[in-house]
């Protein structure tokens, strides 16, 4: 298992656009998981040009007896929820460009140091890509022309998220206050909350050397979860948060970001 903080350094060759494509939260297990438009995502998915993911955690429910979740509303047990989650993603395995954990793989990582998430990394055979907590990804897009050109490139933040604020508000705060810290950081990619949005804050940069000021923007991108609304949300009297997607399109041609939300 490799650190937090060793990239994760990607080239994609020519130059057209990329499109990432931020899952989390999938919750494969529970009793309210989308199981249809999960697999019918990644069918899609498949057969899309140029077209990556990265995993944000919790891509499955696994439950245990001291977690919040019920184990008896499980709709699989934790080891099928691991193979089918492995065999599910196994014709994608060279569009994921990183995975982290989230909470509900944290389980049984705390309480027996076994991480589900490393696990179905291990299965397809790109342990490389995961990190435990936070991946930093460096995606290089094309190749230098004869001229000398340099193509663009892009660095990722991705982590699980934390807090359960009831109002988006908080996560917002909460997402964009960690983005501040990642100097270099273009997209910070996150769940947790099942909130999903995207917001664009700016840094101010002081170029000493230079003598100038300048502004740099970053996306931050929070991941809405694959789960109906009902069980544990009804009960702590939550409100359903919808099942927007996003996607993010990198210019291959030009430092671009394009960050969309479509709604399902």
């Amino acid at each position: 298992m490799l650190n937090d903080f060793e990239m994760i350094c990607r080239k994609i060759e020519g130059n057209d656009d990329v499109t990432v494509i931020p899952v989390g939260d999938v919750h494969y297990g529970a009793i309210e998981h989308r199981e249809r438009e999960w697999a019918e995502f990644c069918q899609t998915v498949a057969s899309l040009p140029r077209t990556y993911l990265v995993l944000a955690g919790d891509l499955i429910n696994n439950a245990t007896k001291s977690s919040v979740s019920n184990v008896y509303e499980e709709t699989v047990r934790p080891r099928e929820q691991k193979k089918y989650m492995a065999d599910v993603l196994a014709p994608l395995k060279d569009r994921i460009l990183c995975g982290v954990s989230g909470n509900h793989e944290y389980r049984s990582a705390k309480d027996v140091d076994d991480d589900p998430t490393y696990d179905i990394f291990c299965k397809l055979d790109i342990e490389d890509v995961y990190r435990e907590n936070t991946a930093v990804v460096k995606l290089k897009i094309g190749r230098p022309g004869a001229d000398g050109e340099r193509n663009p490139s892009y660095v990722l933040v991705v982590t699980h998220g934390a807090g359960a604020g009831a109002l988006t508000g908080g996560t917002v705060n909460r997402g964009e206050r960690f983005g501040y810290t990642i100097d270099g950081c273009d997209i910070l990619i996150f769940g947790h909350s099942h909130k999903p949005f995207i917001t664009t804050p700016e840094k101010i940069c002081i170029d000493r050397h230079n003598e100038r000021v300048t502004f740099k923007p970053f996306a931050c991108v929070s991941v809405a979860s694959w789960m109906n609304f009902g069980g544990y949300s009804a009960r702590k009297m939550l409100q359903p948060t919808g099942h927007a997607r996003h996607t993010i399109t990198l210019c291959g041609s030009a430092k671009r970001i394009t960050a969309e939300t479509r709604i399902l």
